[in-house]
């Protein structure tokens, strides 16, 4: 379940004794309130029918003590929010630390939302009612525009479009030659990190914004400098967009420039497909063998588990592994997609037919980075492993 079609987000806080992961406090949200709300309320079941959505929990660290914050995203009523969210509060240890989690507030986000809605409108209508002053405009002033128009200035040291500072949305390229080709194009709100170093004046400027892409040369260069943004950035980066394979920002023509950023993708599943791609990277292995070559395929424990649930599966159907390993219920082909893009953290697609090139791109969108089907196929990619059955012999 994507966020947007929540009705009601759960604010919780969280404090332990001890070091804790993310992982850990996912386990313990599920595994502990497991029997404790009855059948209807069972978390992994109303995850998986899109009930509940994706549980986000940002940790911090601090003299061996973590503190930090859970959100949890609801299409239940009122009812059954309070009732989950109450359960949350009676989970008293995670893994061997002592652990309290407070919920501080339920949201009702389509409250939020329409009061979003009133504010913008406002915005819209001054802007309607301000636009009749350009006619005052003397001509002179209208030709004397042309000469700043598309011009490039700075920020504490960083090339930037002159709109950089004042649009709600903030473009973050790498140096000062990919803001200038985006100006040709009329895109002015582009910023240049001017290295590898994010500035702290940076940071700070993508806190204001709504909206902030990382937009990125097509190699392991680019995809490094998203890694050091997104640690820097944290929730203030949104989007991520790359050039094409092995291209740079700088020499893209205007109509790649367009499709690169109108196909951006959220951070949150960008970052974790980057993460995969650069670790596998950096264990230097040589290439797994295709499914369809007839060499031995070295298949990870945890594919080896998860393929017990290909039994379940009637033909040209799919499941999710999810992040806790628990399986979705069975999908089909035709919602297979939709349900992969809402689903976030899944671990692996399992899929009771050839692995096609379909199934390859479903993964790919949905940051999934294996895929497990009954037969190979011909399909590959350089982000999402491929397994077969026949691997597994």
């Amino acid at each position: 379940m994507s966020d947007q079609k929540a009705k009601y987000m759960i604010h919780a806080t969280i404090k332990a004794e001890g070091t804790i992961q993310r992982k850990d406090v996912v386990g313990a949200i599920f595994g502990q309130t497991e029997g404790l709300l009855g059948e209807e309320l069972q978390l992994r079941k109303l995850q998986r029918t899109g009930r509940i959505g994706h549980v986000d929990v940002d940790l911090n660290s601090n003299k061996g003590k973590v503190s930090g914050v859970i959100m949890l995203p609801s299409s239940l009523d009122q009812v059954s929010t309070a009732v989950i969210g109450a359960a949350l509060e009676t989970i008293e240890r995670i893994g061997p630390c002592k652990a309290t989690i407070k919920v501080g507030r339920i949201e009702n986000i389509h409250s939020v939302k329409r009061d979003t809605v009133i504010d913008r409108a406002k915005d819209l209508l001054l802007s309607i009612v301000n636009e009749g002053t350009n006619d005052s405009k003397s001509i002179l002033d209208e030709v004397r525009s042309v000469l700043t128009l598309g011009t490039e200035t700075d920020i504490a040291g960083m090339t930037c479009g002159p709109n950089a500072k004042e649009s709600e949305a903030l473009i973050i390229v790498e140096g000062r030659n990919d803001v200038r080709n985006l100006l040709k194009f009329g895109i002015k709100n582009a910023i240049a990190t001017m290295g590898a170093n994010v500035k702290d004046e940076l940071v700070e400027l993508a806190k204001t914004k709504n909206n902030v892409t990382a937009f990125c040369d097509g190699d392991r260069g680019g995809k490094l400098l998203l890694m050091e943004l997104s640690g820097a950035l944290g929730k203030s980066l949104t989007h991520v967009a790359l050039a094409p394979e092995s291209r740079e920002v700088e020499h893209l023509e205007g109509k790649v420039v367009t499709k690169c950023l109108n196909q951006k993708e959220t951070a949150t599943k960008a970052m974790s497909r980057i993460k995969a791609q650069l670790k596998a990277d950096d264990k230097g292995a040589p290439p797994r063998k295709s499914a369809a070559s007839n060499g031995s395929v070295d298949v990870p424990d945890n594919i080896r588990e998860w393929s017990a649930h290909m039994s379940d599966l009637k033909k040209n159907t799919a499941i999710l592994v999810l992040e806790d390993g628990s399986p979705s219920e069975p999908i089909g082909a035709s919602k297979l997609a939709d349900f992969a893009a809402d689903v976030e953290g899944a671990q692996c697609l399992i899929v009771n037919s050839k692995i096609s090139a379909r199934m390859i791109e479903i993964a790919e969108l949905g940051a999934i980075p294996s895929v497990l089907g009954s037969a190979s196929g011909t399909a590959s990619s350089d982000s999402v492993e491929t397994y077969a059955m026949s691997d597994l012999e």
